[in-house]
């Protein structure tokens, strides 16, 4: 499980990049074309073509750090898109991708914006 607040960014790095890809590498990938900052705190993963493995980017104050994922058996519900940018979601989507779900889920609750006491 990813620790982190729930409203950090996560972006979905679209196409499959080399999974033989450094850290240096990834970062310039989020930097150009995707022209974002890798320094943000927002957590940038990548999958490779066969969807059964997934590296995250994340910059921690001093440094980065790269996470590694490898699925034993199946593939990972990553979203086939045709856009040629990243694809922003929520750290509790991620958390169902890693759990083996699609990013959408109907049955799920919805968080509240707006909180009230009954």
């Amino acid at each position: 499980m990813i620790l982190g607040h729930p409203q950090r960014p996560v972006s979905l790095a679209v196409g499959a990049p080399d999974r033989r890809k450094s850290l240096e590498s990834l970062a310039a990938l989020v930097q150009s074309p995707c022209q974002l900052d890798p320094c943000s705190a927002a957590l940038f993963v990548f999958c490779n073509r066969e969807r059964n493995k997934l590296k995250i980017l994340e910059w921690a104050d001093h440094g980065f750090w790269l996470h590694y994922f490898r699925l034993e058996r199946g593939r990972l519900a990553w979203p086939m898109t045709a856009a040629a940018s990243p694809q922003a979601v929520t750290l509790r989507q991620l958390q169902w991708l890693l759990d083996g779900l699609p990013l959408e889920q109907p049955t799920a609750y919805r968080p509240l914006r707006h909180r009230r006491i009954v």
